[in-house]
This record gives C-alpha cells, structure tokens and sequence, in this order.
C-alpha cells in the first residue's frame, strides 16, 4: 500500500497533524523522535507527570532547550505552539483541550485513559489508542463514541494488535483462509546448544535443558511440546499483556481463542504451522482462533520479537511445495503456512496512526463492531479480606497470586468475571480462595470510577 499516493488522492487536509502525547514513555520517546523526521506530523504537547523527565526526553532526540516549553494552561500550550516549539504540560487537560487534531493516549493506565479518551471525543480530537488496558475494557464503546462525533479512534501501528490486524485484512482482501492468528509472548526462550541451558532474554537465570526436545518430533508433537512447557515452568510463559492485547484482536476481528489460557506454546517459529493448524489434522487448534506462541529459538538465532503471526491455510498441494521451495514455514503435510511480522517497532512506526485517522477519517488496523472477549483475572493464591490487587509497578501489570484469562464477554455484574484492569488496584472486600475468579461484588470501586461508568454504558449497549 503506498500511503503517500492514498494521502494525495483522497487525503481531507494536505496540512500536518497536530498531535499531544500523554504519557511519555518508551514509546512514546520513540514516537517524539521519529515525529521530527515526519513532514505531515507535527507533536505538538508532551504531557507526563515529570517535567524535567520530559526535557530530558526532548534533549536525548536531539532538541535543543530553545525548541520547547512548559505550559500550565491551554493559552499558554498554544502560545507555545505558535511560536514553533513544542508544550510541555502535566495537565492532561491542557494537551487535549490546546489546539491538536489527534491526542495519543499512551498512560497505560486503564482510568485514566477512559477519562482521557471521553474528553479527547468531547473536545473533536481522533484518538491514538496506545493504551491497551483502557481498550481491553471499554475500547468498543470509545469506538462507538467517537464515531458518532464524526472522529476515529484507532489501535497503533507499532504494537502488535494494530499489526495483527492489518495482516489479517490483508490475507482476509486475498481470500487467504486464516486458521490462527497470535502473536510472539512478551519473552525469547533462548537455547544455548554449548551448555544445553535455556535462558528468557531479559530475565535473570536459566534452566538445564534436554537437547532432544530441541526439535518437534512429527509424530507425537503434542507429548513434544508438553515435555518443553513443563521442563521450562519455572519461566513465565504467559504475562497480562498477552491476554489484553488478544483481547482487542478478538473484539475487533470476531477470532477467539481455544481456551481461555491460550496453548502457548514454546515453539520455534518454523513449528507453527504444524502446531497451530486445526486438532484434525494433527494440530492443537479448532478453526479461526487466536493464540501466542513462546519464540523458543538457539542464541545465534534473530528473536521474533514479539511480532505476529497468521496460519493460513494452502488451497491445493502444488502452491504448497512452490511456498516450500522458497524456503517459506510450511507444515510438514503441506497443507498450511505461516506468514509473520517479526517486528514491532513502537513509536517509529506509530506515526502513521496519528496521520491516517487525520487524513483518511480511517483506522489503522481495523475498527471494532462488538466485543467478544475480555480479560478476566482468577486468584492462584488465597488472600485476606483488604487485600489491594496492586502491580507494585511491574512492566507487565502482573499481581503475584494472580492470572489472567481471555474469556468470552459478559456483562459486568456481582457473580460474573470482573475485567482486569477494572480490578487492578482494587481492595478486596473479602476473602478470596485459590481458584476463584474476582467479580465485582469481591471488590470495592474507585471513588470516581469513569472506566466503571464507561463499561455499564457499553454493557446497556451490547444487551440492547
């Protein structure tokens, strides 16, 4: 697809965008340094909490002290703007409400981005959608919302559920059949053949491991892969943002998974077509599901990265030995074959979902119709009454004791699965047993609960 032809000819605006970032990140430094090299985007407003943290991202892309400023009201953010530099705020009323066409909202956290999101649709903002923990619970309503004010709420490029998405257009535009869609784990397994040790990429320790499990042995490849996941237990193999992002895959693309744990398996990439193809002909799968895979790969090997993948089925044996002899991943049958993103390049490639809701009035990726899943959270631990369902600020949102689910959607009552990021942060106000899923009766809510609010609205919604 040629963006800069799709821009010219059917473009609404030849002006740049005007973007505010809120939350500023690793991805959103990234989105800040690739904006500078970008003629149609210009970002505008940096909103975070840290100010000097904010002038020390803006100096470490190469902006001199003279090409930005702080700002603690609208008129003075668009004062700024005016003269050519870029506002720095920690209102993120402020970065909404100056003058942007498109906020970004990067928080990661679930309430805050809800209330983000609502002004951003108030104030006639399109919305970057980076925060997934505010999709995963309430993205279908935004969605609605912004649609009905004539604005585009879209997922990013540069983080997987975007990509995934648009793979799957692509292969849906040719007719291509998918069986399963996912993407790479949040974590490498990586084997080392000289000491036979397994170690994940990032992560401290190893495991010993047995080589003969290095390869899937074709004709009993579940035993295979059972012996792998329990031999690297100790390692996590399965973390929130797995579930989450999955969860926005299935509520915009109508695929679900298997089972509510995914089958994750620790797979080379080269294995997934015949481990992702359906349980009849010898796969783990049923039809059209969604799942993740633990890129398990030799340490001189490239990483999958967390990229995403399609498992599509070959419609006659012919094409299939042709993708063989181009060296394409292709089951051993012949009859099915993997294409993969390998890469997600976060903000440098984010860029294009702030330009093509301003230009096109489209998503990238794909817009939602209706939810069909949401991420559930099930206790592996007892805790007391009080117990606050705190992430103690890990990366991955993980609370120890605690799993997540990928689950089918229902409405959020006292008996059914409380969604986790409107658990997350929440006091228990009971006793909770291992094995317990936490629904809303076990919880209290926050005092102003905009994300709760949100979701009763798209609740009352999907029921009528």
């Amino acid at each position: 697809m040629n963006y800069q032809d799709l821009f010219a000819k059917f473009g609404r605006t030849d002006t740049p965008a005007r973007a505010a970032l809120i939350g500023v990140g690793q991805f959103g430094r990234t989105l800040l340094m690739q904006s500078l090299r970008m003629p149609d985007l210009e970002l505008r407003v940096l909103c975070d909490l840290d100010i000097e943290g904010l002038k020390d991202t803006c100096r470490s892309v190469g902006l001199d002290d003279d090409r930005f400023a702080p700002a603690d009201t609208v008129s003075e953010a668009n004062a700024v703007m005016d003269a050519g530099k870029i506002a720095l705020t920690h209102d993120p009323s402020v970065a909404i409400d100056a003058e942007i066409d498109v906020l970004v909202e990067a928080t990661g956290n679930a309430e805050a981005g809800a209330r983000n999101c609502l002004r951003a649709i108030d104030q006639g903002r399109h919305i970057a959608l980076v925060n997934k923990e505010t999709d995963s619970v309430v993205g279908p309503v935004l969605t609605q919302l912004a649609g009905k004010a004539g604005l585009v709420l879209s997922q990013v490029d540069g983080d997987q559920p975007s990509l995934l998405l648009g793979l799957l257009s692509w292969a849906k535009a040719l007719g291509l059949e998918v069986v399963c869609a996912g993407k790479a784990s949040e974590y490498d397994f990586v084997f080392d053949p000289s000491r036979s040790a397994v170690h994940v990429e990032g992560m401290d320790g190893e495991v010993d491991f047995d080589p003969g499990l290095w390869a899937l042995d074709p004709d009993v490849p579940h035993e295979t892969l059972a012996a792998r996941s329990e031999l690297l237990s100790s390692m996590p193999q399965r973390t929130p943002p797995d579930y989450c992002e999955m969860c926005l895959v299935a509520n915009a693309s109508g695929l679900k998974p298997d089972r509510p744990d995914f089958h994750a398996p620790v797979a080379r990439v080269s294995e997934l077509p015949d481990i992702f193809k359906p349980a009849t002909d010898g796969g783990v799968l049923g039809e059209g599901r969604l799942d993740i895979f633990n890129c398990f790969r030799r340490i001189d090997e490239v990483s999958a990265a967390g990229g995403v993948f399609a498992v599509l089925r070959i419609p006659d044996a012919e094409t299939g030995e042709l993708f063989r002899s181009k060296g394409m991943p292709v089951s051993t049958d012949g009859g099915y074959l993997l294409v993969y993103n390998p890469t997600h390049l976060l903000g440098v490639e984010a860029g294009l979902s702030v330009l093509v809701p301003h230009r096109l009035g489209l998503p990238t990726g794909s817009a939602q119709v209706a939810p069909v899943c949401d991420v559930g959270m099930i206790a592996t631990a007892d805790f007391p009454a009080g117990t606050i369902l705190d992430d103690h600020g890990h990366h991955h949102h993980r609370i120890n004791g605690v799993e997540a689910l990928l689950l089918d959607y229902a409405p959020v009552t006292d008996v059914s699965p409380l969604p986790y990021f409107m658990a997350m942060g929440a006091t228990l106000t009971r006793d909770m047993k291992a094995g317990e899923m936490i629904t809303r009766s076990a919880v209290s809510p926050p005092d102003v609960p905009v994300l709760w609010e949100l979701r009763t609205h798209q609740d009352t919604l999907v029921a009528s």
